[in-house]
């Protein structure tokens, strides 16, 4: 499937950009220069008419996005969180990708749910509303239970979006393929492992069962955090196609004028969106890595709901340390400590200039310290920071994806509710709290009492390993039987000692 013939759907992916004008608004937005403008225009000119026509109706980037198919629609989804990046016009025009995408039928709708859950949808349901949001995955329908009364979320998965997303990775993969082979130098950047991390990412996401569970597990998590909730799985009623949650009824986190009009806060709820993203990646290693404004609603309390569970983020703890200790330099100004963190967890490559590297960052920091959103660009600060990235060497890191990707979004979502919002002041009671429990004395106890409950757990392997290993010893040749007895011993000695040591730190701990 990744041979040549993809070349046809880049071509045309190219020529749709070009046809429905998105290709020179997006440079403009993007402030390319006037030459790459230009040469854009000249190459895609001459296949202008082989791209898709789309919806006459929509703004040109939308239009483009939304005929190219659900994996562009994802990219739209992002960028519609920047407005500091594409522009207030161009982020607002691609809200509508969040939700309001043409929706199928209600009858499919049924019929899918029969289909996949075995039962008659009017016998469940005594209300069964038309779709109530669209995406690119899936459509959602308001429903009143016949057995209890609640109202529940009905989310039904897009008829033939499996097959619709594998094209479009598959031309993905082989345009990664080509950048590889044309472009050695963007090789540090991974292409094709960012493809099968993003591929692993939506496969995932178009299984309703594993979406359930994570709501399930997420729900678990985040019950005691303030101020925040998550809606519940309707288990009996879930399957791969079909997910049924209770019924969340908010304003939409888009919608500043519907969120001021309820008397909420835009400033407090921006930094409490920023603050529960930091909050889940760190504490739990478990967040939503899908945060955009089209998955959060304002409670008539002021709570904010999440939904739409299909891309989670983990992160394992050594990972967790890293990223807390970076974004506690940051905070503290203390770059030289963010660059050896850096160099440390191997993100920079051995042979760099740590000081060199540390200047580097500086320049990242200062210039968004004490300053407002609004003072900012992020569109500057991003060139930057790939300038940055291309200097030291630094290769794209495939299990920070998710994590990357989330904090630019969610810290779009919080300049969307307060353009004013500065992110290191509002970081730093997260990751100071995180830090005082995770790093220092507490966790290195915390980290000796694992590790002798491990050595414990080997207790029954021990008398026969080191039988092995003396079984393997006699099996040496004579002239190597006496210099390595000792070692036999010696490794008995010590796996011994470890033992007792464990036995007796694990009691104590």
């Amino acid at each position: 499937m990744r041979g040549p013939h993809n070349l046809w759907r880049l071509i045309r992916t190219g020529a749709t950009f070009e046809r429905s004008g998105a290709m020179a608004q997006a440079l403009k937005a993007l402030n390319a220069p006037p030459s790459l403008r230009i040469a854009a225009h000249i190459l895609g000119w001459p296949f202008k008419l082989l791209g898709l026509r789309g919806d006459l109706t929509l703004p040109p980037l939308t239009r483009a996005l939304t005929a190219l198919g659900p994996a562009y629609i994802k990219f739209g989804q992002i960028l519609s969180t920047r407005p500091d990046v594409v522009g207030e016009e161009m982020a607002e025009q691609l809200k509508y990708l969040q939700d309001k995408l043409p929706p199928f039928s209600m009858k499919t709708a049924k019929v899918l749910i029969e289909k996949e859950l075995g039962i008659v949808v009017d016998e469940v349901f005594s209300e069964f509303s038309e779709p109530v949001a669209a995406a690119s995955i899936a459509q959602v329908h308001k429903a009143k239970l016949v057995s209890t009364g609640e109202y529940m979320a009905v989310k039904v998965l897009r008829p033939g979006i499996e097959r619709a997303f594998r094209k479009d990775i598959d031309a993905f993969y082989f345009a990664a393929s080509l950048i590889e082979l044309l472009a050695p130098s963007a090789r540090r950047l991974r292409p094709t492992e960012v493809i099968s991390h993003f591929e692993g990412v939506v496969m995932a996401e178009l299984d309703l069962r594993l979406e359930s569970a994570s709501a399930s597990e997420f729900a678990q998590n985040t019950a005691q955090d303030a101020g925040f909730s998550v809606p519940k799985p309707y288990w009996t009623l879930c399957s791969r196609q079909i997910m049924t949650m209770s019924w969340a009824e908010g304003a939409n986190m888009a919608n500043n004028a519907a969120i001021d009009s309820a008397g909420h806060n835009r400033a407090l709820l921006g930094e409490r969106v920023l603050q529960l993203f930091l909050s889940h990646a760190l504490r739990d290693g478990l967040f939503h890595a899908d945060m955009h404004q089209g998955n959060l609603k304002v409670a008539p309390n002021g709570d904010i709901i999440a939904f739409d569970f299909g891309i989670m983020g983990r992160l394992d703890e050594y990972t967790r340390r890293v990223y807390a200790e970076i974004l506690y330099g940051f905070i503290r100004r203390d770059y030289r400590r963010v660059a050896e963190v850096h160099f440390e967890a191997g993100y920079v490559p051995p042979d760099r200039d740590i000081d060199e590297f540390a200047r580097a960052l500086h320049v990242v920091g200062e210039p968004i310290f004490g300053m407002d959103a609004t003072h900012i660009s992020m569109a500057r600060l991003l060139a930057y920071l790939f300038e940055v990235t291309e200097r030291f060497g630094m290769a794209t890191r495939t299990e920070l994806i998710l994590l990357q990707r989330t904090m630019v979004v969610v810290e779009g979502v919080a300049r969307g509710l307060d353009p004013n919002i500065n992110i290191w002041t509002v970081a730093k009671p997260v990751v100071e709290d995180y830090i005082k429990t995770n790093i220092g004395p507490r966790a290195l106890m915390r980290d000796l009492r694992k590790t002798a409950l491990v050595l414990t757990r080997f207790a029954p392997k021990l008398p026969n390993l080191v039988e092995a290993m003396l079984q393997a010893q006699q099996n040496q040749s004579s002239v190597h039987k006496i210099a390595r007895k000792p070692n036999a011993i010696k490794w008995f000695t010590l796996c011994s000692a470890l033992f007792v040591a464990g036995l007796a730190l694990g009691h104590w701990l």
